[in-house]
């Protein structure tokens, strides 16, 4: 911890050094733990160096001993899955490779996005989530892997007539993802 301290002393002072060198840096004053520096209208300032000091020790410290906690990759603990983005025009007739947990985001109609209503052989294995627009934010419809399996998948647009059928292939999490 000391080293930690000695090295954010350090860095202070010099940020001290380096942000007011411009402006007119007057002293820094090791023994007393400030720096002088011009205010406005010709004021002085005096940053007081110790506190910071003590307060950058801090945050170093709990940084260090926070990075431990994170949770990431398949030993931490669960994390977020990125969608798998599939474009509604080109999935038709495709296998779409899933793990379980994760999402499809089905993108590629920006007008008729809320129109689209899904057909699943097996609706233990996905779940269809339709498009929506909230009044902040348009949700592109998408599915959600529930379980490991394989289903066929029928879209239909009720406005524009559009249908496409695929497969989804939902793989365990661990199997490279």
């Amino acid at each position: 911890m000391r080293s930690t301290l000695s090295w954010a002393a350090g860095w202070l002072r010099y940020a001290c050094f380096a942000s007011y060198s411009a402006t007119g840096l007057r002293a820094y004053h090791r023994s007393r733990g400030w720096c002088e520096m011009p205010g406005i209208g010709g004021s002085t300032i005096r940053r007081r160096v110790a506190a910071s000091v003590s307060l950058a020790g801090a945050l170093a410290a709990g940084s260090l001993g926070l990075s431990g906690c994170s949770s990431g990759g398949p030993a931490g603990g669960s994390s977020a899955l990125p969608p798998v983005i599939v474009e509604l025009d080109e999935v038709d007739g495709t296998t779409v490779e899933v793990p379980e947990g994760g999402a499809v985001d089905l993108t590629g109609d920006d007008e008729t996005y809320a129109e689209w209503t899904a057909e699943i052989a097996d609706p233990d294995i996905v779940e269809f989530e339709p498009g929506r627009d909230d009044g902040s934010a348009q949700f592109n419809p998408g599915l959600t892997a529930k379980s490991v399996g394989e289903t066929e998948v029928t879209l239909e647009n009720g406005e524009t007539g559009d249908a496409v059928t695929f497969t989804v292939e939902v793989v365990p999490k661990s199997a490279g993802y």
